[in-house]
């Protein structure tokens, strides 16, 4: 478990999560974040954490490198390799089951959260149609179902669980959806293309996978310049959803932009 968790990492999630509470509840000081709102970043980030576990196993992705590291069923076998990603995903809600906040929010935030990773339009649902469509010459639509669920519902659910934490209404939760649908997307969009045009030690992980696994991706569908183009267009859509929140959302504007701008 540590050695998947503690290997680096961008720690988008809880990032995101932070800081859309932060965002919402106005009468913090500068630079403050509600307090406890660090236990559901852990959380979040254990959850996808115990993702990648389970997503680079032999019987799914097969990869041998993640975040730099050798990946954790290379180190330790597939066998503890599937009980540490079970442990992480367990441990999540034991710690969500705790957080420091109204009742009624904790139960909306492991709805929102149970959602997002779960088989309809979330990571699991995401993960099944991955698989499925491999060597499909799937259509867009179905690239776009595969993102938007694989990837794109946790990472709205880690805006969304913030803002409902920090005591967010209804309209400001509605807008952290909007944004994090759209940067969700844009974010898989970019990880897509950069498979194609970087390197295993400029990504941390092995390159050029999906193709190699005839894997659903935007660059197959569209190209690498259209599929650049949706991305900056999807998070023009983004920072337009945080118009009501003002100056109080630059740091998240700054971290869609950075989305479309990494290099790995």
């Amino acid at each position: 478990m540590r050695h998947s968790v503690f290997a680096g990492g961008k720690r988008l999630r809880p990032i995101l999560c932070m800081e859309a509470a932060r965002m919402v509840q106005r009468e913090l000081p500068a630079g403050e974040l509600p307090s406890g709102v660090e236990d559901l970043g852990s959380a979040l980030e254990m959850l996808h954490t115990y993702s990648l576990i389970h997503d680079d196993l032999p019987a799914l992705d097969n990869d041998d490198l993640r975040r730099g590291k050798p990946t954790c069923h290379v180190v330790f076998g597939e066998d503890i390799a599937i009980l540490a990603g079970d442990a992480l995903q367990t441990h999540a809600y034991e710690v969500l089951s705790k957080l420091p906040c109204a009742p009624q929010a904790r139960i909306r935030i492991v709805g929102e959260i149970a959602r997002g990773t779960g088989t309809i339009d979330g990571m699991i649902g995401g993960q099944v149609m991955d698989l499925e469509a491999e060597n499909t010459r799937a259509d867009a639509a179905t690239v776009e179902y595969i993102h938007r669920s694989k990837t794109g519902a946790l990472i709205t659910a880690s805006l969304t669980t913030g803002g409902i934490y920090a005591g967010g209404t209804r309209e400001e939760i509605e807008r952290l959806r909007e944004f994090g649908q759209a940067i969700g997307l844009a974010f898989q969009i970019v990880d897509d293309v950069l498979d194609v045009t970087k390197s295993s030690a400029e990504l941390g992980k092995t390159a050029g996978k999906d193709t190699a696994s005839d894997k659903a991706t935007y660059p197959a569908v569209f190209g690498i310049e259209e599929s650049l183009r949706r991305a900056d267009a999807l998070i023009v859509r983004a920072c337009e959803a945080l118009d009501p929140f003002g100056n109080r959302s630059e740091t998240l504007r700054s971290l869609a932009h950075f989305l479309v701008e990494r290099k790995s």
